[in-house]
């Protein structure tokens, strides 16, 4: 048997292994964490930092990794939270992980009563990440708090920050967008982070308090006009209408878009089955991939919306 649950010689191990997938999570470690900071960021929005110089030296932007409160079995499952970004040192070691959450429930408000010093159990990094192609225009699309995964990878794609163990070195973009769409200016969560690193920040609200009164797609539509197609790709995160709908604006524009799905996880390491999106195949028909091996970065022209 081989490390996939294989015998040796076999058609699973020649690559028909359903359970084999690229980001399996047989890649990814778990680790007892202390919180360093729990700061507010906006309303029913925090951003939590941890120590965790491993795991903060192995991710990369668009994965994310699975949480527990040390200690607690209520809830028993880990959630899953996208990397907002990594923490460096005075040597520029990553050293520590940030990320962003919003209370909605019972753990994310437990997360919200952390306090320095408290200890969480992760386990990470999950999932694949979004693609370091070189691009001469990078446009973010994010709506709610689907603006989590954009911090670190603007930051990559303005050459600001390198991620992941190999360091890999991302040619720099001409331009880097975030368009971003909240209800209201309440909810707006860490817009002079990406302002400070030199994101073009636009902003919409559906009540007008902030920004475009109207959608983030109108503000996506104005950014891909001052670019041509074959210049641009885009990344999008946020409520599943949403997405559809930069996927058809991208399709009809023809520009490229990659989408990161915020299914609900059970798991996170691809054994429930709970996370399965239905993901086009090359012959036309469809099958179920999981987001938290798959992706949770998909193209987004073979989504079955």
């Amino acid at each position: 048997m081989n490390s996939a649950g294989c015998e040796t010689g076999s058609k699973c191990e020649a690559g028909y292994n359903p359970l084999a997938a690229a980001h399996y999570a047989e890649q990814a470690n778990q680790y007892q964490v202390v919180v360093v900071e729990n700061e507010r960021l906006a309303q029913d929005t925090y951003r939590l930092r941890f120590e965790c110089p491993e795991l903060a030296r192995q991710i990369v932007p668009g994965q994310f990794l699975m949480m527990r409160i040390a200690g607690c079995d209520d809830p028993l499952l880990g959630r899953p939270f996208a990397l907002y970004d990594t923490v460096v040192d005075g040597s520029g070691s990553p050293v520590a992980i940030d990320f962003v959450y919003l209370v909605v429930g019972k753990m994310t408000g437990r997360l919200q009563q952390s306090k320095p010093g408290d200890a969480l159990e992760v386990w990470g990094p999950l999932g694949n990440g979004f693609s370091e192609k070189p691009v001469p225009h990078l446009i973010m699309v994010a709506g709610g708090i689907g603006q989590t995964p954009f911090l670190a990878l603007g930051r990559q794609f303005l050459g600001g920050r390198q991620y992941g163990q190999s360091a890999r070195k991302v040619s720099p973009a001409q331009s880097v967008t975030l368009c971003y769409g909240v209800r209201s200016k309440d909810l707006l969560a860490g817009a002079e982070d990406f302002r400070q690193c030199g994101i073009d920040l636009r902003l919409s609200s559906d009540d007008g308090s902030v920004g475009h009164h109207g959608l983030v797609t109108d503000l996506l539509e104005e950014a891909l006009d001052q670019h041509p197609p074959a210049e641009c790709r885009i990344a999008c995160c946020g409520p599943e209408p949403m997405m559809k709908a930069v996927a058809k604006i991208a399709s009809r524009r023809s520009v490229a878009c990659e989408v990161s799905l915020e299914t609900p996880m059970a798991c996170g390491i691809g054994i429930c089955f709970s996370c399965v999106v239905r993901v086009e195949q090359p012959g036309g028909e469809w099958d179920y991939k999981r987001t938290c091996v798959e992706g949770p970065v998909f193209d987004a022209k073979k989504i079955v919306w």
